[in-house]
């Protein structure tokens, strides 16, 4: 009776050790991985292919090392700067902080510690990878950008977001100190450098399921997403 009753326990022990190990495996799955920048703003994240992206435009006021970024809001003072600094879209943090993220020109990228620690603004070449994924440029526009038009301009040509990307038409701030595009057209950095005044970016639209790769004054401000290193 008591070998009867020592395999019983034995066995409940093992089916009660599978049970919370499968429990544990179904909350991984339902699980969305997030980063932390150095304000404290939560990114949420999404693997398409062997890259793992942020689901968020990038917010922070601050370098991963703490180093606080000059925010800029005279248009004049914009236009001249060759050093980094960012803006909120309409200097308007309220209203556009939230969902747009910041908008920072390519100085403030090439400053190196702009992405949270583990983290990197993507080159071209890394930009090319996701689309080279997704079927092309010409479709992937349409499996990145966010169902619907409570943030792009209607028709939102083919947006499905079937990546979870969620890209966003968070507009820019010209070279020249004004701003535009919010709901037309979203505008993402690369680390790439073609010139010496120009750097590579990639362009969503809210009328083409094409993504495009241009590259522009490095005086732009522009939204930034990051991919883990």
């Amino acid at each position: 009776m008591k070998k009867i009753n020592k395999n019983l326990i034995y066995r409940l022990v093992i089916l009660g050790s599978f049970l919370s190990a499968l429990s544990s495996c179904k909350k991984d799955s339902n699980t969305t991985p997030t980063v932390i920048d150095a304000d404290g703003n939560v990114y949420h994240t999404v693997t398409i292919g062997t890259q793992t992206w942020m689901v968020e435009n990038l917010r922070t006021t601050k370098y991963n090392d703490g180093t606080s970024i000059p925010n800029v809001t005279d248009g004049t003072a914009w236009y001249a700067l060759s050093t980094p600094a960012y803006c909120w879209y309409n200097n308007d943090a309220a209203a556009n902080k939230a969902t747009y993220g910041a908008l920072y020109n390519w100085y403030a990228v090439n400053y190196g510690k702009l992405a949270p620690k583990g983290w990197h603004v993507p080159t071209d070449a890394e930009f090319t990878t996701l689309t080279a994924n997704l079927g092309g440029e010409s479709l992937a526009g349409g499996k990145l950008k966010e169902i619907g038009t409570t943030h792009w301009t209607s028709p939102n040509t083919s947006a499905d977001n079937t990546t979870g990307f969620t890209a966003l038409p968070g507009g820019d701030r010209y070279d020249g100190g004004a701003f535009g595009g919010v709901g037309s057209y979203g505008c993402w950095w690369s680390a790439s450098e073609i010139y010496t005044n120009e750097a590579w970016l990639s362009v969503m639209y809210f009328d083409s399921s094409r993504v495009r790769f241009i590259s522009f004054n490095k005086q732009k401000g522009l939204s930034v997403r990051c991919v883990k290193d």
